[in-house]
């Protein structure tokens, strides 16, 4: 398994985020994969500091900040495991939920697997996670979907699955890109709860309301996207793409 983990002027979390992820037992090989993208506080120097330890651990650089889409695309560039999940630097949500999201997928095959901070817990009324609400409902809307949570961090995905897609989205407008693919080819998004500790603008939370916006325009982009913009083999839905 591959856990990418982008990263933007993180240096107060970093060292606790990794060692938070290399903490969690799994049931299988794990490399984790951190891709510094231009930051420009001391995150550089808090991951050497910590790397020593973890022979697993990969960094990687990009020269300038170029968003957490565009460092996704680096880290998965380099990645090697069978499934790939995706883990922010901060502190919002807790790795030790890997184990149990890749039940699923290790046990039944699942092809995708989110983890949801809404499922079977009342709605905080955040003005964040009210736009989430309004991004997953248009989601279901123009998907025929039935999700909780679109903007999760934890996205969970084969990667025979990943590498179909076309991803072209570079900032934090990746996550409805790739829920919308997925949701396009006709995959099933299973989710599991997740527990969930948001932090504020004040603590590095870097998500405006702008993003938003552009993730309205990207559902509706994708939703009548040819096929050739959303997988590399221009397959459509059905049986044999969404197993």
């Amino acid at each position: 398994m591959t856990s990418g983990v982008p990263v933007y002027n993180e240096e107060s979390t970093i060292a606790a985020g990794r060692a938070r992820v290399h903490a969690v037992c799994l049931p299988l090989a794990r490399e984790v994969i951190v891709v510094n993208d231009g930051s420009t506080d001391g995150t550089r120097a808090r991951i050497d500091a910590v790397r020593s330890g973890y022979p697993e651990l990969i960094v990687l650089d990009m020269p300038r900040n170029s968003g957490k889409g565009a460092a996704i695309a680096r880290g998965a560039s380099a990645a090697t495991g069978d499934i790939v999940v995706i883990q922010d630097a901060d502190l919002e949500v807790d790795p030790a939920e890997h184990a149990r999201l890749l039940a699923p997928i290790l046990d039944d095959g699942a092809p995708v697997v989110y983890g949801s901070r809404f499922l079977g817990r009342p709605r905080g009324l955040s003005v964040n996670a009210f736009a989430n609400l309004v991004l997953t409902t248009l989601t279901n809307i123009l998907y025929g979907a039935r999700i909780t949570d679109m903007e999760t961090a934890y996205k969970m995905v084969r990667r025979d699955v990943f590498d179909r897609l076309v991803l072209e989205c570079r900032r934090f407008d990746f996550e409805p890109e790739i829920t919308a693919k997925l949701l396009r080819c006709g995959y099933r998004i299973i989710e599991l709860p997740i527990s969930y500790t948001p932090r504020s603008r004040q603590e590095g939370k870097k998500i405006k309301w702008q993003d938003g916006v552009v993730a309205v325009r990207v559902l509706f982009r994708y939703r009548l996207a040819p096929f050739d913009r959303i997988v590399r083999d221009g397959a459509g839905p059905g049986p044999a793409s969404a197993p």
